[in-house]
């Protein structure tokens, strides 16, 4: 049974005169444990679309499921219990608070969810240590680089052990250096420690670290493709391969 289950899910902004369908009549499945990138060109309908899988948009029309539950069913104090459970989210621009050093931003998560002080500690080191943050858990925010910055956002997410973590183009405002670190971490999260991911990007490089990429054009699912046993260059190369036939011109959906 899939972990998440998207039903003919619909997207519409605007009014009846002039009615934006973002997202059209979408369907699909992620199992437990898999990494899947969602790729498409600005106004495509990726971000619309894991903005309903997150919760911070309401859909139009259809389901999603995540684990039996039917989110799109969920109100009140409910749907804030949900997101605080179930849900991790990378953000681009970190959303870190800046008054607080890294260990208390990580921390938050867990004293949200009213967690001991001691398992509270346990479970800030390890993440930490998983994400090569160690040396910057004193540090404010501003002390740190934008790698240290998304790192510290990462484990904030991950620290509760999240049913499905989602990440909008978390390698947007990083290094070149800082963004394949980032993944590389992301990966070992969903391989040694079964993480579900969803991803949205526009950086084929980014998607190359996924096992599954869905390719929306129109807010429509234009294709899919699976890494199976490729190497992640071969995947890269298949990747721009479809972004190609996506647009044209790949650099429209880069």
């Amino acid at each position: 049974m899939p972990l998440l289950k998207l039903e003919n899910v619909e997207k519409y902004y605007g009014s009846r005169s002039c009615l934006t369908k973002a997202v059209d009549n979408i369907s699909f499945d992620v199992e437990k444990g898999e990494f899947t990138a969602i790729m498409g060109a600005s106004g495509s309908g990726k971000t619309t679309l894991l903005n309903c899988i997150s919760t911070i948009d309401r859909v139009t029309a259809g389901h999603i499921y995540l684990e039996n539950t039917d989110i799109t069913a969920l109100k009140g104090k409910a749907l804030n219990k949900f997101r605080r459970e179930k849900l991790g989210f990378i953000f681009q621009d970190f959303n870190l608070m800046d008054t607080l050093t890294a260990y208390e931003n990580i921390a938050l998560a867990l004293s949200i969810q009213k967690y001991a002080a001691k398992d509270i500690d346990k479970a800030v080191k390890t993440v930490a240590e998983q994400l090569g943050i160690t040396d910057v858990l004193s540090k404010y925010p501003y002390q740190m680089s934008g790698g240290q910055k998304q790192r510290v956002a990462s484990a904030r997410a991950i620290v509760t052990n999240p049913k499905l973590v989602l990440a909008d183009e978390p390698t947007g405002a990083l290094d070149s250096k800082s963004s394949k670190l980032l993944l590389e971490r992301l990966s070992y999260l969903n391989h040694e420690h079964d993480a579900t991911i969803i991803m949205v990007t526009h950086d084929s490089f980014s998607a190359s670290y996924a096992s599954r990429v869905l390719f929306i054009k129109d807010g429509k699912v234009f294709n899919e493709i699976n890494r199976g046993a490729d190497t992640r260059k071969v995947f890269f190369n298949k990747i721009i391969d479809v972004l190609t036939l996506l647009g044209g011109d790949v650099s429209d959906a880069l």
